[in-house]
């Protein structure tokens, strides 16, 4: 196996110009990058000495999102809040790993759902396990519940931008505690708001309305779980039609006083009828 990144290709282009950008991982190819022949002579070293020196080269952490996640949408309903996003991890426009599990239980009250880079997404997981483990060793009879997540993860994610070496995720964090049911959201600048509903990546765009008009037609305070179900399973196959990096195979996560609880991987019937009335797009 090739283990250079750089030898891998670009999934975003097949255009060489990203060997001249700050994102370039060195493979085999290095000794041609510019950047690398202007450093043969620098300090004595060699081309293949200064390959083999990773003081020399550029950070090699998550430059930009390789393997990704699509959507994650969050609805509050009556007395719980409901998650749901696909298993589907792209590697540009392939769709490479199907089972992929992008919500995250934190403690007993809390769930995290997390879109954009999968590296980065295995970080934060690794880092709310410590978080998690932190707590419990405490022992103060304090439990972490989702304001403390949010607020923790605000942080985070705006340190690691100001040392512009951001995590490339979208998360939406949802939990009860105290009877009162939350969702929030932060992004890679570390911007964070709170809303009954919320979409990532292009459910902001399809599955967004959707949402907000099921709110206002039943409101917040009024929808059953039931309901929330209905309208989040509705949201979902919107987003398996009109995303291409969606897949037909989720998870859905339901927090409430009783607890959390995350469903296996499963689909929903589809029916395909309504492409043969599109119009456009060169038909």
């Amino acid at each position: 196996m090739d283990y250079f990144p750089g030898n891998w290709g670009n999934p975003r282009s097949r255009d060489d110009t990203f060997l001249d950008s700050n994102d370039y991982l060195p493979g085999a190819v290095a000794q041609d990058h510019p950047r690398i022949r202007a450093a043969k002579t620098m300090n004595g070293f060699s081309c293949d000495e200064y390959i083999s020196n990773p003081a020399h080269l550029p950070r090699a952490h998550t430059q930009q999102p390789i393997v990704t996640g699509t959507s994650v949408i969050g609805l509050r309903f009556k007395g719980g809040v409901m998650l749901a996003a696909d298993n589907l991890a792209s590697y540009g426009s392939l769709a490479r790993f199907r089972d992929v599990e992008r919500l995250l239980k934190v403690g007993d009250l809390t769930v995290v759902g997390v879109s954009g880079d999968i590296s980065d997404l295995q970080y934060i997981q690794h880092m709310l396990a410590g978080l998690e483990t932190r707590e419990k060793y405490q022992d103060d009879g304090h439990v972490l519940g989702p304001k403390n997540v949010f607020e923790y993860m605000s942080r985070v994610m705006y340190g690691r931008r100001t040392k512009t070496d951001p995590l490339w995720n979208s998360l939406v964090i949802a939990g009860v505690k105290n009877e009162e049911p939350f969702l929030g959201y932060v992004d890679l600048q570390g911007t964070s708001y709170q809303s009954s509903t919320i979409a990532t990546g292009f459910g902001g765009h399809l599955a967004l309305p959707i949402l907000r008009k099921a709110v206002e037609e039943i409101g917040e305070d009024n929808m059953t779980e039931e309901q929330a179900v209905k309208i989040i399973e509705d949201s979902m196959r919107v987003l398996y039609y009109r995303d291409a990096r969606s897949l037909n195979k989720f998870q859905r996560a339901t927090i409430t006083s009783k607890g959390v609880t995350i469903t296996e991987p499963y689909s929903l019937p589809t029916d395909w009828a309504f492409a043969e009335r599109i119009r456009g797009y060169g038909a």
